[in-house]
């Protein structure tokens, strides 16, 4: 899997809104390997967007389409100033993977100082995170070449997640996440509280 996050500072939450319903139904039939995204815009006006492909090659084509950039020529406009763009070839699921059943998604970016180390660690069974934390359903994590990572966490709703946050883990649910936070810095959280979602095929 080929991940693309973008995030920029919107102007025009609604008019971007309606710009992304457009791509789905106009030229995402023509997005050869396009998967689906999450979607979502912070309480600060930030536009986060983690859109799935099933290659690099898959995306860099759909970026060169005719049509999608008179789409992106348009839809940036919504945006104040620089928009960034990561690309990650490096993705891992997380449990279910993403969901659009989530009703709240929390989006943690930052550093890794040994990405092969934290691949490793979210590789590992999860059975007991799951059994200690039902609220959280499950997600992404995407890492570029110079180790910025971009995870993606999907909730069955925010005030279940903010519960689960206040409880005390069991010990080895604890160890783990105190592995994974010791390999990152620099470390950003970005709350999308009513996040969207597109999956291939399921306009």
């Amino acid at each position: 899997m080929f991940i693309q996050v973008i995030q920029g500072r919107c102007n025009d939450a609604d008019t971007l809104h309606r710009h992304m319903d457009r791509w789905r139904e106009e030229l995402e039939p023509g997005a050869s390997g396009f998967l689906g995204g999450t979607y979502g815009i912070t309480d600060d006006g930030e536009f986060v967007g983690v859109v799935r492909f099933d290659t690099r090659a898959s995306a860099e084509a759909n970026s060169a389409r005719a049509e999608q950039g008179k789409w992106w020529e348009e839809a940036s406009r919504c945006f104040d100033g620089e928009v960034t763009f990561h690309d990650c070839e490096d993705v891992t699921m997380m449990l279910d993977g993403g969901s659009d059943d989530a009703g709240f998604v929390q989006v943690i970016q930052g550093r890794l100082s040994d990405p092969e180390r934290f691949r490793h660690a979210m590789e590992e069974p999860m059975d007991m995170l799951r059994q200690a934390r039902p609220d959280i359903i499950g997600g992404t994590i995407a890492i570029d070449q110079d180790g910025f990572f971009t995870q993606t966490m999907g909730f069955t709703t925010e005030d279940a997640a903010r519960e689960g946050e206040r409880q005390t883990p069991p010990a080895d649910a604890q160890q783990m996440m105190e592995e994974m936070s010791s390999l990152m810095s620099d470390v950003s959280y970005h709350d999308l509280h009513h996040p969207w979602f597109a999956t291939a095929g399921s306009r």
